[in-house]
């Protein structure tokens, strides 16, 4: 069927103010708006109980969006157009500022709740985090800066030993100032932390004339504090690459049938949408108007073209194949599968590690703990064993000074850090590679699993057709088969197209004029070649007429095959098209079996197929035919033999499997909504070899998550024990703890620089 022609005018764009009327106009509970865009600040008035978190998330993908060219805002003034049509009162109460309100009664204002928010800059995430590492790594020169110059000073007698104090006074100030800002805010919520417990180590040491020993600590701290936020940034600052692509606009038409491009954070169930060739849907929806087919290969794992006409559901991030379609939307844009792999990316870094929630259950008990021993060890110093309480003598230092030294070897500082860090460095690590860690526990658990279960189609295998071989009847007319074939499939985008058009620019083969070309609904495609009417479709097509009983005894195809039928006047043949398995698929199971995992595939492909697919690849075991509920049952019958079980799929059917494995791997190229929201590590291109890096990455995660342990750990049981006896100086003490801390954060870091292991392809 030849393709409409493109509209006379081309579809405008929103402007940014009536895309700003429109939000408001369909936000429940939001009254009015008020806009600064020179300031970009922007402020929300609610009246009643509302869901401020989600209308603020709406808001600031919103603002995303206007943010990109064609949607820049500029400063406003009482001479410029108010948005038309909307039914709102504006108003200019301030220059540059434009408010919008809907309409009420005069004492509704007076009930408002307004809420002021910044305009998001973009990236605002990673430009935060970067600045707040800065910020710390200036702190923390500072303060290294000051206290060298405040040491060399004191201990060559430069100048008056005032100046000395003077530069230990400014290293204090610049290495506890971020430990000074926290723990006030914690003090303010009743809580103590390993903040609290380094200024009063600090503040203790100066009380006693240690200006030194005071500064080394903060010093230490801050730097140790500036490279915990450093492994932060490089996480949001990997992750936030794979998030830039998301769609933001949609072709929206009115009642009166003009076509304009708006934000798609805008849409709401109701609206209608033009969907042209080759687009993708921006969100679920149903047919109203026009035939095409729709790749639902991400959804389904079946990459032949699924027929769509009006009423036929459709889904967002599927691609519209040939036809112009009109659609109406079911879904908001939220519930679509980029914006939950937004909200998966920002959740990850929130979900904390099994073993982090261990530490932070006795994290404020410990912290409780040692202020305690501390204390009674300053009596049990000075009463029991009659040391003198403040005022050091040659025979050994005061009961005070030795409570600050325990309390700096007991400080669990480096034991906080040692697995955040290590979490962090990992995410970090995956996102650059192509691999998202939905949170600590993916990270620890991936590379306990001893068993990976796959599915075949778009896991195992591309999810794409490739054409296995060209056959016509008598043979001897290939060549004219699929010259047919092209020039029927050129302009189409369906997997079956691709696959022709790939193979036959391989062949060298050209395609011809055609005429009258339409297609035949759920069938296949006919045109006119030259003087003859050519059709390219199903084996059903030909069943229908005249060929019916010869094509009868023409064989079926393999069952790995699909196969597509020419039929012209003079020329019969078909293409035979297949799936093609990955070609990283055979050394990662040949790895996986390696490495001792045991490896079976749950499909609900034909058995044929998938044991074929299976030989090739050295699955140990192949379950074919299944249902969702059977693919979940054998996930179950693994654990149940004591098995931890690793899920790989993509497809809606993988979904329930994914949510019963001990940990669950999708692939994020074109999976599905169900598998990605299942899913605690998402391989991001597809690519099955991926899944030996998050793996690895996960080991090597693990290995310094022990190590941090053991250098937290081990320092502090060691300095007590020492302190205990009075045999470790406060200077030791410092450098031994908050060397262990800067130690711990730099071993979590070298996560950064893992090397991907290079698999050789079939």
């Amino acid at each position: 069927m030849s393709q409409e022609s493109a509209p006379a005018h081309p579809p405008s764009t929103l402007s940014w103010e009536d895309s700003l009327a429109t939000f408001l106009l369909r936000e429940e509970g939001l009254e009015a708006l008020r806009v600064d865009p020179r300031q970009r600040k922007i402020s929300l008035a609610t009246l009643g109980p509302v869901d401020l978190e989600a209308i603020q998330e709406r808001l600031e993908g919103l603002l995303a969006t206007l943010d990109e060219p064609g949607w820049t805002p500029s400063p406003v003034s009482p001479a410029k157009p108010a948005p038309a049509g909307f039914g709102l009162r504006v108003s200019h109460p301030k220059v540059d500022e434009m408010l919008l309100e809907k309409p009420s009664c005069d004492t509704a204002p007076k009930l408002w709740t307004w809420r002021e928010f910044i305009w998001p800059e973009a990236d605002e995430l990673e430009n935060q985090s970067r600045a707040e590492w800065v910020a710390l790594a200036w702190q923390a020169g500072i303060c290294g800066m000051a206290l060298a110059t405040g040491w060399t000073l004191s201990r060559f007698g430069i100048g008056p030993p005032w100046l000395a104090i003077q530069f230990f006074t400014v290293s204090l100030i610049a290495g506890g100032w971020d430990a000074a800002k926290d723990t006030w805010e914690k003090l303010r919520q009743g809580q103590v932390d390993v903040h609290f417990l380094m200024l009063a180590v600090a503040l203790g040491a100066v009380s006693i004339g240690a200006w030194l020993e005071g500064g080394l600590l903060l010093f230490l701290f801050s730097l140790s504090g500036a490279l915990e936020h450093f492994a932060l940034h490089r996480t949001h600052r990997e992750i936030s690459a794979l998030t830039k692509a998301a769609p933001k606009t949609a072709r929206m038409l009115h009642a009166d049938g003009r076509e304009e491009v708006v934000p798609v954070v805008l849409l709401r169930p109701g609206d209608q949408l033009r969907v042209l060739p080759d687009e993708a849907f921006a969100v679920d929806a149903d047919i109203l108007e026009g035939e095409s087919a729709a790749d639902e290969s991400n959804l389904t794992g079946e990459a032949r073209p699924v027929p769509k006409r009006a009423g036929d559901p459709v889904y967002g991030g599927t691609l519209n194949l040939w036809g112009k379609v009109r659609v109406l939307v079911t879904r908001v844009a939220a519930e679509s599968s980029l914006q939950k792999i937004v909200r998966m990316i920002r959740d990850a870094q929130h979900l904390r590690a099994p073993s982090q929630r261990f530490t932070d259950r006795f994290g404020t008990p410990y912290t409780l703990g040692i202020l305690g021993l501390s204390l009674i060890m300053f009596f049990v110093w000075w009463l029991g064993f009659d040391i003198p309480p403040f005022r050091s003598t040659a025979e050994g230092h005061s009961a005070f000074y030795r409570t600050m030294t325990l309390l700096v070897v007991a400080s669990p500082c480096a034991l906080v850090l040692s697995i955040p860090s290590a979490i962090l460095a990992a995410i970090a690590c995956g996102a650059r590679r192509g691999v998202l860690f939905r949170g600590g526990a993916a990270v620890e658990n991936l590379a306990l699993a001893d068993a990976v279960a796959l599915d075949k189609t778009g896991t195992l295998t591309r999810g794409e057709l490739k054409v296995g071989s060209v056959e016509s009847f008598p043979p001897g007319r290939e060549r004219d088969v699929l010259e047919i074939a092209l020039t029927l499939e050129q302009h189409s985008n369906h997997p079956i197209a691709r696959a022709i058009v790939a193979h036959a620019a391989a062949e060298g083969v050209v395609a011809q004029d055609v005429d009258d070309f339409r297609s035949v609904t759920g069938q296949g495609l006919k045109g006119r070649i030259g003087a003859e009417l050519s059709y390219l479709g199903r084996r059903e097509l030909i069943e229908r007429g005249e060929m019916g009983e010869w094509i009868r005894q023409v064989p079926d195809p393999p069952l790995e095959y699909t196969e597509v039928w020419v039929v012209r006047r003079d020329v019969v043949g078909r293409l035979l098209l297949r799936d093609e398995v990955r070609e990283q698929s055979g050394p990662v199971m040949e790895r996986l079996k390696k490495d001792g995992v045991y490896t079976i595939m749950l499909t609900g492909d034909r058995r044929g197929a998938a044991e074929q697919v299976a030989k090739r690849l050295g699955v140990a075991e192949v379950r074919a035919g299944l249902h969702p509920e059977e693919k979940v049952s054998a996930i179950q019958e693994l654990t149940a033999s004591g098995h931890r079980v690793a899920m790989v799929g993509d497809g809606v059917n993988d979904a329930p499997s994914l949510a019963a494995a001990f940990v669950s791997v999708a692939m994020g190229g074109k999976g599905s909504d169900a598998a990605l929201e299942q899913s605690d590590v998402v391989l991001m291109d597809d690519r099955i070899e991926k899944l030996l890096t998050a793996r690895a990455i996960s080991k090597r995660a693990r290995s310094i998550i022990r190590q941090n342990l053991t250098i937290s750990l081990g320092t502090v049981v060691l300095m007590i024990g020492a302190s205990l006896f009075g045999l470790v100086p406060l200077t030791i003490g410092v450098l031994a703890h908050e060397g262990s801390t800067v130690v711990v954060c730099l071993n979590s870091l070298r996560l950064l620089f893992l090397k991907e292991e290079k698999v050789a392809p079939e």
